[in-house]
Protein backbone atom coordinates (compact mmCIF):
# COMPACT_ATOMS: atom_id res chain seq x y z
CA UNK A 1 0.00 0.00 0.00
CA UNK A 2 2.55 2.55 -0.49
CA UNK A 3 2.80 4.11 -3.57
CA UNK A 4 2.37 6.37 -1.40
CA UNK A 5 -0.56 6.69 -0.15
CA UNK A 6 -1.03 4.20 2.12
CA UNK A 7 -0.22 4.02 5.50
CA UNK A 8 2.07 6.94 5.75
CA UNK A 9 2.58 9.78 7.32
CA UNK A 10 5.77 9.79 9.12
CA UNK A 11 6.61 7.05 6.71
CA UNK A 12 6.77 10.19 4.32
CA UNK A 13 8.42 12.86 6.78
CA UNK A 14 10.57 10.35 8.49
CA UNK A 15 11.28 7.69 5.70
CA UNK A 16 11.92 10.00 3.03
CA UNK A 17 14.41 12.12 4.38
CA UNK A 18 16.28 8.82 4.31
CA UNK A 19 14.94 6.80 1.67
CA UNK A 20 15.00 8.99 -1.06
CA UNK A 21 18.81 9.20 -0.95
CA UNK A 22 19.39 5.66 -1.47
CA UNK A 23 20.04 4.55 -5.18
CA UNK A 24 20.43 1.74 -6.77
CA UNK A 25 24.36 -0.01 -6.65
CA UNK A 26 25.92 -0.90 -10.30
CA UNK A 27 24.15 -3.36 -12.25
CA UNK A 28 25.76 -6.52 -13.98
CA UNK A 29 27.52 -5.53 -17.01
CA UNK A 30 26.41 -8.97 -19.01
CA UNK A 31 22.94 -8.73 -18.45
CA UNK A 32 22.29 -5.31 -18.67
CA UNK A 33 22.94 -6.67 -22.62
CA UNK A 34 20.49 -8.97 -22.34
CA UNK A 35 17.53 -7.05 -20.81
CA UNK A 36 14.85 -4.49 -22.19
CA UNK A 37 14.67 -1.17 -21.86
CA UNK A 38 11.46 1.09 -21.00
CA UNK A 39 11.54 4.15 -23.10
CA UNK A 40 8.79 6.89 -22.63
CA UNK A 41 6.64 7.13 -25.87
CA UNK A 42 3.74 9.55 -24.89
CA UNK A 43 2.32 10.91 -21.27
CA UNK A 44 -1.08 11.53 -21.31
CA UNK A 45 -1.23 15.26 -20.09
CA UNK A 46 -4.71 14.70 -17.66
CA UNK A 47 -5.63 12.23 -15.51
CA UNK A 48 -8.32 10.04 -16.40
CA UNK A 49 -9.67 9.32 -13.27
CA UNK A 50 -10.56 11.70 -10.73
CA UNK A 51 -12.68 12.23 -7.50
CA UNK A 52 -15.07 14.28 -9.67
CA UNK A 53 -15.50 11.59 -12.66
CA UNK A 54 -19.37 10.33 -12.53
CA UNK A 55 -19.59 7.59 -10.05
CA UNK A 56 -16.62 8.48 -7.71
CA UNK A 57 -19.46 9.95 -5.49
CA UNK A 58 -18.17 8.89 -1.83
CA UNK A 59 -14.78 8.82 -3.15
CA UNK A 60 -13.07 11.22 -0.33
CA UNK A 61 -9.14 10.98 -1.40
CA UNK A 62 -8.97 8.98 -4.51
CA UNK A 63 -7.25 6.22 -5.70
CA UNK A 64 -3.78 4.39 -4.91
CA UNK A 65 -2.87 0.69 -6.06
CA UNK A 66 -5.04 -1.98 -7.78
CA UNK A 67 -4.20 -3.25 -11.39
CA UNK A 68 -5.67 -2.68 -15.18
CA UNK A 69 -5.85 -5.41 -17.21
CA UNK A 70 -7.25 -5.85 -20.95
CA UNK A 71 -10.22 -8.26 -21.48
CA UNK A 72 -11.38 -8.90 -25.06
CA UNK A 73 -10.96 -4.99 -26.07
CA UNK A 74 -12.19 -3.54 -22.95
CA UNK A 75 -9.70 -2.03 -19.90
CA UNK A 76 -10.87 -3.64 -16.34
CA UNK A 77 -9.70 -1.47 -13.31
CA UNK A 78 -9.48 -3.10 -9.67
CA UNK A 79 -8.10 0.08 -7.74
CA UNK A 80 -8.31 1.18 -3.73
CA UNK A 81 -10.64 3.69 -3.39
CA UNK A 82 -9.78 5.95 -0.57
CA UNK A 83 -12.95 6.62 0.75
CA UNK A 84 -13.68 8.35 4.00
CA UNK A 85 -12.02 9.04 7.12
CA UNK A 86 -9.70 7.71 8.54
CA UNK A 87 -7.93 7.83 5.79
CA UNK A 88 -6.31 4.82 4.62
CA UNK A 89 -8.41 3.06 7.11
CA UNK A 90 -12.32 3.58 5.44
CA UNK A 91 -11.37 1.59 2.29
CA UNK A 92 -13.38 0.15 -0.83
CA UNK A 93 -12.56 -1.68 -3.99
CA UNK A 94 -13.89 -0.13 -7.05
CA UNK A 95 -14.19 -2.12 -10.38
CA UNK A 96 -14.06 0.43 -13.49
CA UNK A 97 -14.13 -0.57 -16.71
CA UNK A 98 -13.12 1.63 -20.14
CA UNK A 99 -12.96 0.86 -23.89
CA UNK A 100 -10.73 3.88 -24.94
CA UNK A 101 -8.49 4.38 -21.73
CA UNK A 102 -10.44 8.05 -21.41
CA UNK A 103 -14.30 7.51 -20.14
CA UNK A 104 -14.03 5.11 -17.52
CA UNK A 105 -17.82 3.60 -16.16
CA UNK A 106 -17.80 2.52 -12.81
CA UNK A 107 -19.22 -0.99 -12.64
CA UNK A 108 -19.36 -2.30 -9.08
CA UNK A 109 -18.10 -2.17 -5.10
CA UNK A 110 -16.10 -5.34 -4.78
CA UNK A 111 -15.38 -4.69 -1.06
CA UNK A 112 -15.34 -2.58 1.19
CA UNK A 113 -13.72 -1.88 4.88
CA UNK A 114 -14.71 -1.64 8.47
CA UNK A 115 -13.02 0.82 8.86
CA UNK A 116 -12.66 0.43 12.72
CA UNK A 117 -9.90 2.36 14.12
CA UNK A 118 -8.97 0.14 17.38
CA UNK A 119 -7.05 -2.23 15.82
CA UNK A 120 -9.51 -5.19 17.40
CA UNK A 121 -11.09 -6.04 13.25
CA UNK A 122 -8.46 -7.43 11.38
CA UNK A 123 -10.35 -6.36 7.98
CA UNK A 124 -10.54 -2.87 8.83
CA UNK A 125 -8.49 -1.69 5.97
CA UNK A 126 -8.50 -3.05 2.14
CA UNK A 127 -6.20 -2.58 -0.11
CA UNK A 128 -4.52 -2.93 -3.28
CA UNK A 129 -6.80 -5.72 -4.98
CA UNK A 130 -4.82 -7.61 -7.77
CA UNK A 131 -6.71 -9.97 -10.41
CA UNK A 132 -4.75 -12.20 -11.59
CA UNK A 133 -5.55 -15.08 -14.37
CA UNK A 134 -5.52 -19.03 -13.54
CA UNK A 135 -5.03 -20.90 -16.89
CA UNK A 136 -5.60 -24.22 -14.83
CA UNK A 137 -9.17 -23.29 -13.58
CA UNK A 138 -9.94 -20.96 -16.21
CA UNK A 139 -10.90 -18.29 -13.73
CA UNK A 140 -10.08 -15.21 -12.03
CA UNK A 141 -8.35 -14.40 -8.87
CA UNK A 142 -8.55 -11.26 -6.42
CA UNK A 143 -5.97 -11.04 -4.50
CA UNK A 144 -6.21 -8.52 -1.67
CA UNK A 145 -3.71 -7.13 1.61
CA UNK A 146 -6.29 -6.71 4.59
CA UNK A 147 -5.13 -5.27 8.52
CA UNK A 148 -6.04 -3.91 11.29
CA UNK A 149 -5.48 -0.59 12.01
CA UNK A 150 -5.70 2.13 15.34
CA UNK A 151 -3.64 5.57 15.84
CA UNK A 152 0.22 5.27 15.40
CA UNK A 153 1.95 6.03 18.85
CA UNK A 154 5.83 7.12 19.93
CA UNK A 155 7.61 4.80 18.73
CA UNK A 156 5.58 2.87 16.05
CA UNK A 157 3.06 2.74 13.04
CA UNK A 158 -0.12 1.31 13.83
CA UNK A 159 -2.46 3.35 11.31
CA UNK A 160 -2.45 -0.09 9.21
CA UNK A 161 -0.29 -3.27 10.90
CA UNK A 162 -0.34 -6.93 10.63
CA UNK A 163 -1.34 -7.01 6.75
CA UNK A 164 -2.54 -10.62 5.75
CA UNK A 165 -3.33 -11.17 2.27
CA UNK A 166 -6.40 -12.79 1.00
CA UNK A 167 -7.56 -15.16 -2.15
CA UNK A 168 -10.99 -14.45 -3.40
CA UNK A 169 -11.88 -16.10 -6.80
CA UNK A 170 -14.87 -15.60 -9.34
CA UNK A 171 -17.97 -17.35 -9.46
CA UNK A 172 -18.01 -17.81 -13.51
CA UNK A 173 -15.44 -19.54 -15.18
CA UNK A 174 -13.84 -18.05 -18.52
CA UNK A 175 -12.53 -14.62 -18.84
CA UNK A 176 -16.15 -13.10 -18.82
CA UNK A 177 -15.61 -14.10 -14.89
CA UNK A 178 -13.58 -10.67 -14.62
CA UNK A 179 -17.06 -9.23 -13.45
CA UNK A 180 -17.48 -11.09 -10.66
CA UNK A 181 -18.65 -11.47 -7.73
CA UNK A 182 -15.59 -12.96 -6.19
CA UNK A 183 -15.85 -15.16 -3.14
CA UNK A 184 -13.09 -15.78 -0.54
CA UNK A 185 -11.66 -18.21 0.13
CA UNK A 186 -8.75 -17.76 2.51
CA UNK A 187 -5.73 -16.36 3.31
CA UNK A 188 -2.37 -17.39 1.32
CA UNK A 189 0.28 -15.41 3.31
CA UNK A 190 0.12 -13.52 6.69
CA UNK A 191 3.17 -12.94 9.19
CA UNK A 192 4.02 -15.78 11.57
CA UNK A 193 6.24 -18.21 12.58
CA UNK A 194 7.68 -18.54 9.02
CA UNK A 195 8.42 -14.54 8.84
CA UNK A 196 11.44 -13.47 7.81
CA UNK A 197 13.53 -10.98 9.66
CA UNK A 198 13.49 -8.32 7.70
CA UNK A 199 9.53 -8.52 7.89
CA UNK A 200 7.94 -6.04 10.19
CA UNK A 201 4.81 -4.49 12.15
CA UNK A 202 2.62 -3.69 8.85
CA UNK A 203 2.92 -7.36 8.27
CA UNK A 204 2.46 -8.31 4.18
CA UNK A 205 1.11 -5.27 2.36
CA UNK A 206 1.50 -6.82 -0.90
CA UNK A 207 1.27 -9.96 -3.19
CA UNK A 208 1.25 -10.48 -6.57
CA UNK A 209 2.06 -14.30 -8.36
CA UNK A 210 2.51 -15.17 -12.28
CA UNK A 211 3.32 -18.66 -13.51
CA UNK A 212 6.88 -20.06 -14.59
CA UNK A 213 7.55 -23.66 -15.64
CA UNK A 214 4.51 -25.00 -14.38
CA UNK A 215 4.93 -23.23 -11.19
CA UNK A 216 4.34 -20.50 -9.50
CA UNK A 217 6.16 -17.57 -8.42
CA UNK A 218 5.09 -14.46 -6.30
CA UNK A 219 6.87 -11.13 -4.82
CA UNK A 220 5.29 -10.31 -1.79
CA UNK A 221 6.13 -7.46 0.44
CA UNK A 222 6.52 -5.71 4.29
CA UNK A 223 7.60 -2.95 6.01
CA UNK A 224 9.68 -2.15 9.18
CA UNK A 225 6.92 0.05 10.82
CA UNK A 226 7.96 -0.61 14.22
CA UNK A 227 10.55 1.96 15.02
CA UNK A 228 10.82 5.58 13.53
CA UNK A 229 11.82 6.32 11.45
CA UNK A 230 10.95 3.72 9.03
CA UNK A 231 13.94 1.13 8.48
CA UNK A 232 12.60 0.08 5.15
CA UNK A 233 9.72 -1.27 2.68
CA UNK A 234 11.49 -4.70 0.68
CA UNK A 235 9.42 -7.25 -0.71
CA UNK A 236 10.95 -11.18 -1.09
CA UNK A 237 10.01 -14.08 -3.53
CA UNK A 238 7.47 -17.16 -2.61
CA UNK A 239 6.68 -19.78 -4.58
CA UNK A 240 3.81 -22.62 -4.99
CA UNK A 241 2.39 -25.65 -6.89
CA UNK A 242 -0.88 -23.97 -7.14
CA UNK A 243 -1.97 -20.56 -7.24
CA UNK A 244 -4.08 -21.34 -4.59
CA UNK A 245 -0.80 -22.16 -2.58
CA UNK A 246 -0.09 -23.42 0.28
CA UNK A 247 2.36 -20.66 -0.61
CA UNK A 248 6.09 -20.92 0.67
CA UNK A 249 8.67 -18.24 1.42
CA UNK A 250 11.56 -18.35 -0.39
CA UNK A 251 14.12 -17.88 2.28
CA UNK A 252 17.37 -18.54 0.87
CA UNK A 253 16.56 -15.49 -1.89
CA UNK A 254 15.14 -12.82 0.34
CA UNK A 255 14.31 -10.02 0.36
CA UNK A 256 14.69 -9.78 -3.50
CA UNK A 257 17.68 -7.50 -4.68
CA UNK A 258 15.73 -5.39 -6.78
CA UNK A 259 16.07 -2.20 -4.12
CA UNK A 260 17.64 -1.86 -1.16
CA UNK A 261 15.40 0.48 0.84
CA UNK A 262 11.93 0.98 -0.82
CA UNK A 263 9.81 -0.86 -3.06
CA UNK A 264 5.99 -1.21 -2.82
CA UNK A 265 3.40 -3.00 -4.74
CA UNK A 266 4.88 -4.97 -7.69
CA UNK A 267 3.25 -6.13 -10.53
CA UNK A 268 4.95 -8.73 -13.02
CA UNK A 269 4.80 -8.85 -16.26
CA UNK A 270 5.69 -11.54 -19.12
CA UNK A 271 6.98 -10.06 -22.10
CA UNK A 272 5.76 -11.39 -25.55
CA UNK A 273 9.69 -11.76 -26.60
CA UNK A 274 10.84 -13.46 -23.43
CA UNK A 275 11.35 -12.83 -19.67
CA UNK A 276 9.63 -10.44 -17.06
CA UNK A 277 9.15 -6.78 -15.59
CA UNK A 278 7.92 -5.85 -12.92
CA UNK A 279 6.71 -2.14 -12.13
CA UNK A 280 6.38 -0.87 -8.59
CA UNK A 281 6.48 1.86 -6.68
CA UNK A 282 9.51 3.93 -5.40
CA UNK A 283 11.51 7.02 -4.66
CA UNK A 284 10.55 10.02 -6.42
CA UNK A 285 7.82 12.52 -7.23
CA UNK A 286 8.29 12.08 -10.98
CA UNK A 287 8.48 8.44 -11.74
CA UNK A 288 8.10 4.62 -11.15
CA UNK A 289 10.31 1.66 -10.61
CA UNK A 290 10.66 -1.22 -12.60
CA UNK A 291 13.39 -4.02 -12.86
CA UNK A 292 13.43 -7.04 -15.54
CA UNK A 293 14.43 -11.08 -15.03
CA UNK A 294 15.14 -13.23 -17.96
CA UNK A 295 13.61 -16.06 -16.13
CA UNK A 296 10.59 -15.06 -13.99
CA UNK A 297 13.35 -16.27 -10.86
CA UNK A 298 16.07 -13.80 -10.49
CA UNK A 299 15.81 -10.87 -10.47
CA UNK A 300 18.31 -7.61 -11.82
CA UNK A 301 18.59 -4.15 -9.57
CA UNK A 302 15.75 -1.99 -10.09
CA UNK A 303 15.62 0.92 -12.85
CA UNK A 304 12.95 4.23 -12.61
CA UNK A 305 10.93 5.29 -15.37
CA UNK A 306 10.36 9.50 -15.22
CA UNK A 307 6.19 9.10 -16.34
CA UNK A 308 6.32 12.88 -16.00
CA UNK A 309 9.16 14.60 -17.89
CA UNK A 310 8.20 18.18 -17.23
CA UNK A 311 7.78 20.01 -13.87
CA UNK A 312 4.29 20.95 -13.11
CA UNK A 313 2.28 17.85 -14.92
CA UNK A 314 -0.81 16.98 -12.87
CA UNK A 315 0.41 14.66 -10.62
CA UNK A 316 2.20 16.46 -7.81
CA UNK A 317 3.51 12.86 -6.46
CA UNK A 318 3.45 10.32 -8.66
CA UNK A 319 2.28 7.03 -7.03
CA UNK A 320 1.95 3.47 -7.58
CA UNK A 321 1.59 1.64 -11.39
CA UNK A 322 -0.96 -0.31 -12.01
CA UNK A 323 0.89 -2.77 -14.09
CA UNK A 324 1.66 -3.09 -17.37
CA UNK A 325 -0.55 -3.66 -20.44
CA UNK A 326 0.32 -4.85 -23.28
CA UNK A 327 -1.00 -3.08 -26.15
CA UNK A 328 1.07 -5.36 -28.85
CA UNK A 329 3.99 -4.18 -30.96
CA UNK A 330 6.00 -3.58 -28.20
CA UNK A 331 3.94 -0.84 -27.01
CA UNK A 332 2.49 -0.55 -23.82
CA UNK A 333 0.00 1.20 -21.24
CA UNK A 334 1.20 1.94 -17.49
CA UNK A 335 -1.51 3.58 -15.52
CA UNK A 336 -0.66 5.01 -12.21
CA UNK A 337 -1.86 6.48 -9.44
CA UNK A 338 -0.69 10.37 -8.44
CA UNK A 339 -1.58 13.08 -6.13
CA UNK A 340 -3.33 16.06 -7.79
CA UNK A 341 -1.86 18.36 -5.23
CA UNK A 342 1.18 18.09 -2.96
CA UNK A 343 -0.13 16.09 0.09
CA UNK A 344 0.08 17.53 3.72
CA UNK A 345 0.28 13.94 5.45
CA UNK A 346 0.02 15.48 8.80
CA UNK A 347 -3.09 16.87 7.70
CA UNK A 348 -4.77 14.20 5.72
CA UNK A 349 -4.47 12.10 8.86
CA UNK A 350 -5.98 14.25 11.00
CA UNK A 351 -9.33 14.59 8.58
CA UNK A 352 -8.02 18.03 7.22
CA UNK A 353 -6.71 18.08 4.04
CA UNK A 354 -8.45 17.59 0.91
CA UNK A 355 -5.79 16.54 -1.49
CA UNK A 356 -6.75 13.95 -3.71
CA UNK A 357 -5.03 11.39 -5.90
CA UNK A 358 -6.26 10.36 -9.30
CA UNK A 359 -5.44 7.98 -12.09
CA UNK A 360 -3.45 9.18 -15.52
CA UNK A 361 -1.67 6.89 -18.13
CA UNK A 362 1.57 6.73 -20.34
CA UNK A 363 2.51 4.49 -23.53
CA UNK A 364 5.83 2.79 -23.22
CA UNK A 365 7.84 0.99 -25.83
CA UNK A 366 9.85 -2.28 -25.17
CA UNK A 367 13.32 -2.05 -26.79
CA UNK A 368 16.01 -4.68 -26.38
CA UNK A 369 19.23 -4.48 -27.72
Amino acid sequence: MRRRAVLRLAVVAAFLSVALKASPGPRDVTSARSSPRLVLVRQHPTPVLTTRTPGAEGVRYGYEGGRVVKVGGTYHLFTSEMAGDPIWVRMRFGHWTSRDRLAWTRVATVRESSGEFEGKDPRAALWSPLPVWDPGESRWNLFYVAYRSKPSDATRFLLNHDGEIWRAVSRAKGEEGIGGPFDDVGVVMKPGADSLPWEGLQGTDSFFPWPVGGRWRALYGSAWTQTKPIRHWLVGPAEAGALAGPWRRVREANPAPIEARFIENPIVTELPGGGFVAVYDTEGADGIGWAYSPDGVRWEKGRRLVVQPTAGEWAKDVRTPLGLVDEGGGRATIFYTGFEQEPDWARLLKGEGRETSAIGYVEVRVERE
